[in-house]
């Protein structure tokens, strides 16, 4: 199949076509993916021994990218193969990319790849002879992008050996949160810097851009504040009656209930109390924590949403309570209960966001065909407003049909990402007509144009706000903001519109530097992070170096059991951390069975485990090689006894002491002490 681009897609081109690095800039629907399926036709045509691998982001957009651009473009006269986490050959990249022309893959399967040993799954960076970054912005901070693209710049500062062409796509590089505009070009070079490119983006043909990509008309759908909220305001009182179980103190140092503040505060209180060893501190956070984000909850959807937060989390507990504290705030939930049940059902104070939101969709969908996303911040937003939808009978009346959309996972409210698939398939043959999403939708996926965008009670960022207005692609389109009068929502809203133009500014001052201007800007930014991230490097081995296994002990989280040491820990893959101490089994008790939709080369899910004392989440066993059944532990649901006292951690890579590497002839041997395994 011929590949045919628009005028402004030969011009963002050109660059590449030189063989030179370049960041493509066009909006959301503007065709930044077809314009990398030509650069990468024409590479493979023109270069010798040309190897191609296209990077993403998010699983989804593998098997997109395949079938949608790449394979129907390339398919006939290249080897093309499509790599994710959730791919059975992944295990095998070493030896698919050296029998493949053009990859596609996520990120993280390439960063895995460079590190390995193993042969069959190591590639170094001079195997390819381009990359392509999808969604290019993310390259900065620890993500896997700049993970990457750490190591290209600094083989590049060393001068060593041969790099591949880098081409980036993006709809919006940001400005990093910054709100002056040489703080904005600091942003954009850096990431120029990251990704050893220009940015480039079209100047003669901005009309027909317009043309092809029309922004939506604007909308601020605004609400007044509830009159009276007895819900919200007897929630409150019951978390006044947590604060004033705990020290004084504590509880004044407290921002307002209700915002992401608090819930910041209330998370570092939990971990003071983990540090400190003192439980009736650490369980008044974590369950402070739930109130506001009932509280948060209440604020974006309906009361009875909130009040099934609260609900479901003390029906979770009451077969775990270990104390008087537990006793305690068990008892505040269920003396309260009735009340707040009778209050979440009094129509006269249900959320005014609802009541807009209702009369914006009725608008747009009474008379015409339409097709709509609304954009929710979480998880469990989406399904709070997809069964606000599914019971409300005005909007049931115009034949809204409702699909969610949201990332995957393994947790209740994730999707797989064959659902996913499904549901992106029935909107865009028409049987959903109202998609109700996370970010997810933001960015990438390859969506049908939409009459109607809503943002619905979101904080996020420029970048976010532009990929989301950019899916109302329809012609007399509509993006609505809903959101209260004077709230956070609004004011982040127009503070992103600014912060868009300070984009597009930003952008053109850099575009204006002198070829040699640019160069030395970039490089002594490289140079800056090289040095950077060789310190960070080193501070991190010292980090691991701390203790040794011995001199640290686990304890529960939730209840200050020791259940093990350092020593009993090994890591598999470098990503599955186990207990390989028989006598750990003693601490912990077993529920369900795991399911997971993708399979594993050498191991497969087995049981969750909890404390056995508390109940405390622990990780899950797995079994390794079909034989061997391992404790796999969640760190972030113990704390660590070291040294120089506790510390909680969140990830394995922040642990202070080396785990080693899991060895099976090893464990089993030790199971099995009378087989004779030695030659």
């Amino acid at each position: 199949m011929e590949i045919t681009l628009r005028s402004y897609q030969e011009e963002v081109v050109q660059t590449a076509l030189k063989g030179e690095n370049s960041i493509i800039w066009l909006p959301t629907g503007g065709g930044k993916t077809r314009a990398a399926v030509y650069v990468a036709k024409r590479h493979l045509e023109t270069t010798a021994n040309a190897k191609v691998a296209v990077l993403v982001n998010k699983v989804h957009l593998v098997d997109q990218h395949f079938a949608k651009e790449f394979n129907p473009y390339l398919g006939k006269r290249y080897r093309i193969k499509a790599i994710s986490g959730d791919s059975g050959d992944k295990d095998l990249f070493g030896c698919l990319v050296k029998d493949s022309d053009l990859v596609i893959c996520t990120a993280q399967i390439l960063e895995n790849a460079l590190n390995s040993t193993e042969e069959e799954k190591h590639v170094d960076l001079s195997d390819f002879t381009l990359l392509v970054i999808d969604e290019c912005h993310h390259t900065q901070k620890e993500s896997v992008y700049n993970k990457i693209m750490g190591r290209y710049v600094e083989k590049k500062v060393r001068k060593e050996g041969k790099l591949p062409q880098v081409l980036g796509l993006t709809a919006s590089p940001g400005t990093g949160g910054n709100k002056s505009l040489d703080k904005a070009v600091e942003h954009v070079l850096q990431v120029c810097a990251n990704l050893d490119s220009v940015i480039v983006s079209t100047k003669d043909y901005t009309p027909a851009l317009k043309e092809v990509v029309p922004r939506p008309r604007k909308q601020y759908d605004i609400v007044e504040r509830r009159a009276t909220d007895p819900f919200g305001k007897h929630l409150k009182s019951m978390m006044s009656m947590i604060h004033e179980f705990m020290p004084s103190t504590v509880s004044r140092s407290l921002r307002d209930m209700g915002t992401q503040e608090y819930e910041a505060d209330v998370v570092e209180l939990e971990k003071a109390g983990v540090i400190k060893e003192n439980r009736l501190i650490a369980q008044c956070a974590l369950h402070l924590r739930k109130y506001n984000d009932a509280l948060l909850i209440h604020d974006t959807v309906r009361m009875v949403d909130a009040f099934n937060v609260l609900d479901e989390f003390y029906s979770s507990r009451k077969n775990k309570l270990l104390d008087g504290t537990d006793f305690f705030l068990q008892g505040v939930f269920d003396e309260n209960r009735m009340e707040l049940k009778q209050l979440a059902s009094d129509a006269r104070f249900e959320n005014p966001k609802l009541a807009q939101l209702q009369l914006t969709l009725l608008e747009e969908f009474r008379e015409k065909t339409s097709r709509g996303i609304i954009f929710s911040k979480t998880r469990r937003g989406t399904h709070c407003l997809y069964d606000w939808v599914n019971t409300n009978h005005e909007l049931l009346k115009v034949n809204i049909t409702a699909g969610i959309l949201t990332g995957t996972g393994t947790g209740a409210d994730h999707m797989n990402q064959c659902e996913q698939k499904s549901t992106i398939a029935w909107f865009r043959q028409g049987i959903y007509n109202l998609l109700i999403s996370t970010s997810v939708a933001e960015e990438g996926l390859d969506i049908p144009e939409c009459n109607l965008v809503v943002r619905y009670g979101l904080l996020t960022n420029e970048i976010a706000q532009q990929q989301a207005s950019g899916r109302a692609r329809a012609e007399n389109s509509v993006y609505s903001v809903v959101a209260e009068e004077g709230g956070r929502e609004l004011r982040r809203e127009l503070t992103n519109e600014y912060l868009e133009s300070l984009t597009s500014k930003a952008i053109d001052q850099v575009q204006r530097m002198s070829p040699r201007e640019f160069r030395l800007k970039i490089s002594e930014l490289q140079k800056i992070s090289v040095l950077i991230r060789i310190e960070a490097e080193r501070k991190k081995d010292e980090r691991k170096q701390r203790y040794s296994p011995a001199q640290v002990q686990l304890q529960c989280r939730g209840c200050f059991l020791h259940v093990c040491s350092g020593e009993d820990i090994r890591k598999i893959e470098n990503s599955h951390h186990v207990n390989i101490n028989p006598e750990f089994k003693r601490h912990y008790k077993t529920g369900g069975q795991v399911f997971l939709e993708k399979t594993f080369e050498d191991w497969e899910p087995g049981r969750v485990i909890s404390c056995s004392k508390c109940g405390k989440d622990w990780g899950l066993e797995i079994k390794f090689k079909k034989v061997a059944i391992l404790p796999c532990l969640k760190i972030k649901n113990f704390s660590l006894n070291t040294p120089r006292g506790k510390v909680p951690c969140k990830f394995w890579k922040d642990v202070e002491f080396q785990v080693t590497e899991f060895d099976f002839m090893d464990f089993m041997s030790s199971r099995f002490p009378d087989l004779d395994l030695d030659d």
